[in-house]
């Protein structure tokens, strides 16, 4: 059962996430590098964590094979997210995130052998129209908005897999191999990178001492730690619902950026007014969950 604290470490984790934004923001490093980088430092974190406090990486082989590929999802996230941005704006990007919580209410209870919540995906839908409002954007980027939706879908993949897995494998060992898994797939992909989306130019793995710093609280306190909390939330906490409190991200992740850049990030009315839809969306939730889910599995 979900306590009053599990909700407040979502929205603290959310709001970690959110600062992503504004530290990448810092980074003079492309995208994919400092994916890279951040990967790598993650997948190191966690298992100096899991050694400093006597546990144990081993697992099974067959459920080492599949953390590394759904590490591999959390790497095609990360890399059409920062793509999305890159070949349009932050903006298109973000609206295309938001469809997190439409594809975890499509298919969480596809793969958990259950029937679709129509509210949930009227809450997904709901969402959705309060980023739109927040993020005007021009439909030219087709692109853009496509990885956009790209890196919502592959949010909502990876964290199924993970609301499954959860339940018999330890949180730090996920957060551990899917890392590993993640950096893997991204140090296959710098050579794809270098000679398309690079356009031929040389990669820029050569982070200053700051980008190390930045780097690093990326990937020890916004993946590390958020991120297998996040995996054990999943023990108390429906995926769709995750999925939909991670929408609150771009808002807290613009808030941020308003107080640290300063005037030059400030917003117009539709701001708030979005804001407003999607905290309405997350705090229903949780009521109408109460008064509308009533399990019940397909034969």
């Amino acid at each position: 059962m979900a306590t009053t604290s599990d909700y407040l470490k979502l929205h603290f984790i959310v709001f970690l996430w959110g600062f992503t934004a504004v530290l990448g923001l810092l980074i003079s490093i492309p995208s994919v590098e400092m994916v890279f980088y951040r990967t790598l430092l993650a997948a190191i974190g966690m298992w100096a964590y899991i050694v400093y406090s006597k546990g144990s990486i081993k697992i099974s082989s067959g459920d080492a094979v599949k953390l590394l590929l759904v590490g591999f999802i959390v790497c095609i996230h990360w890399v059409t997210f920062f793509g999305s941005a890159r070949v349009s704006n932050a903006s298109v990007s973000l609206v295309g995130f938001a469809t997190n919580s439409l594809w975890a209410a499509l298919l969480e209870p596809l793969m958990n052998r259950k029937r679709v919540k129509i509210f949930e995906v009227f809450l997904g839908l709901v969402v959705i129209v309060g980023l739109y409002v927040i993020f005007s954007f021009d439909f030219e980027y087709k692109l853009g908005l496509a990885l956009g939706i790209a890196s919502g879908f592959t949010a909502a993949l990876f964290s199924v897999f993970n609301g499954k897995l959860v339940r018999r494998i330890d949180a730090y060992n996920i957060t551990f191999y899917e890392m590993a898994g993640a950096f893997i797939a991204t140090a296959l992909f710098l050579p794809v990178y270098k000679f398309t989306l690079a356009e031929q130019q040389a990669l820029q793995l050569n982070p200053t001492t700051t980008d190390w710093i930045y780097i690093a609280v990326l990937a020890w306190v916004c993946s590390v730690y958020a991120f297998s909390m996040a995996v054990k939330l999943m023990k108390k906490l429906s995926v769709f619902f995750i999925q939909l409190t991670l929408n609150l991200e771009p808002v807290y992740g613009i808030i941020m950026a308003l107080i640290i850049l300063g005037d030059k990030e400030k917003m117009g009315w539709n701001f708030y007014i979005g804001t407003l839809i999607i905290i309405s969306a997350v705090l229903v939730y949780p009521t109408l969950k109460r008064k509308f889910d009533k399990p019940v599995f397909v034969e």
